[in-house]
């Protein structure tokens, strides 16, 4: 082992970067803020200033993936679908099986400029997670609570103020609902059943009211739907925590662009034509686990330095201050401000721990178990 990777196996190393992100967070969030003045004066400017502050923080997870772990990430798709990448604002459905699922969607933006006003439908309790939430509330997007008697005129309200966003945007969907997991699955296939849809092997039967109400909503702004279907090569299931720890992950993401106007605009038709969409994902992750590979031409879009640069920025910015004072408190030799240098220092890793659980599949939320049996 070298010594880059045995630093990458250091709690303290993890604690550190830990510290960087949560207080250059906090910051991030404080200037955010401010920035709500510009709202009445200049809604635009407010905006482009919000994605600018959004990557300086987003981009530090995107850097754990692209340079702290390695990870690479391959495109399937054909030449015409990448050259629109970064050039409009479209609607992004990801399937969702995978701790960092997220995050690959998230590299992929970050290498195509549209990091920062990247949005999605997102449920209603992240609101409330620090510096996550928090960002994501700055940043317009839409939140709900996954019950569409209650989230209806909210999550409509909310898209229809993103028709005049003036960066262009991906707009996520998780059309399950919820991350796969047996039991959820299980459940979900027994509601495919008794509606006489045909089962899936690697997906939750999807929720169609969230896509059909954003095609609506969103037409004359979005310009397609990217359906991007994610695997890990070696069957791996990978985490935050080992990217945090430096394991290196390959993942293959499958890109199919469809028009917008291919969509019908009926929402029936548009709620079968998604359920065939993932009859279609579900035939495609059964290639991959045979073959190993999506169909298509591969890319391997270069990461790109501002996410590195950025998180060196903060590094200095925000560590070279902590050092200088840890030191002053152990040259001290004062008992009582050594522990409670220590005791900060417990909470935030236990901060950062708590941060990194809210990706955690086994601590994800109940929701599938039993909201598949009640009517959609």
């Amino acid at each position: 082992m070298g010594f880059i990777a045995f630093l990458k196996t250091q709690s303290i190393v993890h604690l550190l970067i830990g510290f960087v992100f949560v207080v250059s967070g906090l910051i991030i969030n404080f200037i955010q803020l401010c920035t709500l003045v510009l709202w009445p004066i200049n809604k635009q400017f407010y905006r482009r200033v919000n994605c600018r502050l959004a990557y300086s923080l987003w981009s530090q997870l995107v850097m754990l993936l692209e340079w702290w772990s390695g990870t690479e990430c391959t495109l399937f798709s054909d030449e015409a679908t990448v050259n629109t990448f970064g050039k409009e604002h479209v609607i992004i459905i990801l399937n969702h099986n995978f701790e960092i699922d997220f995050l690959c969607g998230w590299t992929m933006t970050e290498r195509f400029g549209v990091l920062g006003s990247s949005k999605v439908l997102a449920k209603k309790e992240l609101l409330y997670v620090p510096l996550i939430g928090w960002t994501w509330y700055f940043l317009e997007i839409v939140f709900c609570k996954r019950k569409w008697e209650e989230d209806r005129d909210t999550v409509i309200a909310g898209l229809k103020r993103l028709a005049d966003y003036p960066e262009y945007m991906w707009f996520l969907l998780y059309c399950e609902g919820t991350r796969f997991t047996e039991t959820k699955h299980r459940i979900s296939m027994e509601v495919a059943e008794s509606k006489g849809l045909p089962k899936l092997k690697y997906h939750l039967l999807p929720r169609t009211k969230g896509f059909t109400t954003a095609v609506q909503c969103l037409r004359g702004t979005v310009s397609a739907v990217y359906d991007v279907t994610l695997n890990f090569r070696g069957n791996k299931n990978p985490s935050l925590l080992g990217i945090l720890y430096g394991k290196k992950y390959e993942a293959d993401m499958c890109v199919r662009r469809f028009p917008l106007e291919d969509i019908p605009q009926d929402e029936k038709e548009a709620a079968n034509w998604l359920h065939k969409l993932y009859q279609e994902k579900d035939a495609l992750q059964e290639m991959y686990n045979q073959e190993g590979k999506f169909p298509g031409q591969q890319f391997k879009p270069r990461r790109r330095p501002w996410t590195l640069l950025n998180f060196l920025f903060w590094a200095t910015v925000l560590l070279s201050p902590l050092f200088m004072f840890g030191f002053g408190v152990f040259a001290s030799g004062s008992p009582l401000l050594i522990l409670a240098f220590l005791g900060f220092v417990g909470a935030a890793s236990f901060g950062v721990r708590r941060l990194i659980g809210v990706t955690e599949i086994e601590k994800g939320s109940s929701y599938g178990n039993q909201e598949f049996k009640k009517k959609e």
